[in-house]
């Protein structure tokens, strides 16, 4: 039986910000902790999450690092009860909003917080006893604002996904407004994680048809806009249907995703400083070409529609499409440009194997066959 769920209230439209107090007291937020990180902070983009909310007593953490860890959560529960806070805005990219997903489990719930990791059967631990999130997103790719997930570097260096729907944000805040002054660089490797939701979720065999339709329009919006508003940030309609991608590619994503993220997460746990969304966008092509001679692909005809909705001529130019794609947007080439050992393998295929992706994706995997990917990657 496919079990479907759609629950977040989302705000989508130039100026949303402006709705935090209104959002806030409908969701029962007094006192609100903000979770973000330096660069918002110095981004100018902070300021105007707090301008908008002139009469509540907010507090603030941005400390949280480009990939959030254990420590950062614990350093921000700190802050969330020393301030007798009872909610959490998390204003920034995947990382801040993850971040506040992690300070809702720990503030609330007793113990580490790697006993509510999936994978350590977690899921059912978190409760509805988790402190209210709104999520502001500043980057259009992670879609944390709308999931019920959330990616954690633990404290022994795994990178684990915690997921449960008592985690998905009471209200999602999407202004596009707040990704205008985004640098060409990030806005290319945020567009390119929604990207990655959207074709990887649309591979996965789990039937879920909504899913299917969302991402196949997320991957439409944002296919042919990435390149427009890496190129010319203040292209207002690119921006906006960026944003809606990485909404769509969230919103889809609960079906499932696959060898990408599995691989991304390994990876990004062995070596902290990577970057997720361009993690993604490297390993998207090898993975399309190991998923295409699944059943559930050629029977569904998958890469087909998906080349459809990026304007290509065929299936089978959808994997170099990516890596074309990769390219014009100043993208590495591949994983060595990255600082990626060969020695790493054997531990990133192991993470691999164990991630929560998986066992999602539409061809199962094996050590041999993440070893190839990796490969063909670097």
């Amino acid at each position: 039986m496919a079990f479907m769920n759609y629950v977040t209230q989302i705000q989508l439209d130039f100026g949303a910000v402006k709705l935090l107090p209104q959002e806030c007291e409908r969701v029962g937020i007094k006192r609100p902790l903000i979770v973000t990180d330096s660069g918002v902070r110095a981004a100018g983009v902070l300021q105007k999450a707090l301008d908008a909310m002139p009469g509540l007593k907010v507090a603030v953490f941005d400390q949280v690092p480009s990939n959030p860890t254990e420590a950062a959560v614990r350093a921000a529960v700190e802050v969330y009860r020393a301030n007798e806070c009872d909610g959490l805005i998390a204003v920034g990219g995947g990382s801040p909003i993850d971040c506040a997903k992690g300070v809702a489990i720990a503030a609330t719930h007793e113990g580490p917080l790697t006993r509510y990791a999936t994978i350590e059967g977690g899921s059912t631990r978190i409760t509805e006893k988790v402190a209210p999130v709104i999520a502001v997103p500043t980057t259009s790719g992670t879609g944390s604002e709308v999931a019920r997930g959330a990616i954690i570097i633990v404290d022994d260096h795994r990178k684990l996904g915690f997921h449960s729907w008592h985690l998905v944000p009471r209200a999602a805040i999407c202004d596009p407004e707040l990704t205008l002054g985004l640098p060409p660089r990030l806005t290319a490797a945020t567009g390119m994680d929604a990207i990655a939701h959207c074709m990887e979720t649309f591979m996965s065999a789990a039937v879920n048809p909504p899913a299917d339709g969302i991402a196949l329009d997320g991957l439409e919006r944002g296919w042919a806009s990435i390149e427009r508003a890496t190129k010319n940030g203040q292209d207002r309609e690119a921006r906006f249907n960026l944003m809606s991608a990485s909404i769509e590619g969230s919103l889809a994503f609960q079906k499932g995703l696959g060898c990408v993220h599995s691989l991304s997460h390994s990876l990004g746990g062995v070596d902290p400083r990577q970057h997720h969304g361009t993690l993604n966008a490297v390993f998207l092509p090898a993975v399309i070409r190991f998923n295409a001679s699944a059943e559930s692909m050629r029977k569904e005809r998958r890469l087909e529609r998906m080349a459809h909705a990026m304007g290509l001529k065929s299936a089978n130019d959808v994997a170099d499409a990516v890596k074309d794609m990769n390219a014009r947007l100043g993208l590495p080439s591949g994983l060595a440009e990255m600082g990626v050992q060969r020695e790493w393998f054997a531990r990133v295929i192991a993470g691999a194997m164990a991630d929560h992706c998986h066992k999602t994706n539409p061809r199962l995997a094996t050590e041999q066959d993440y070893e190839e990917m990796l490969a063909a990657s670097m």
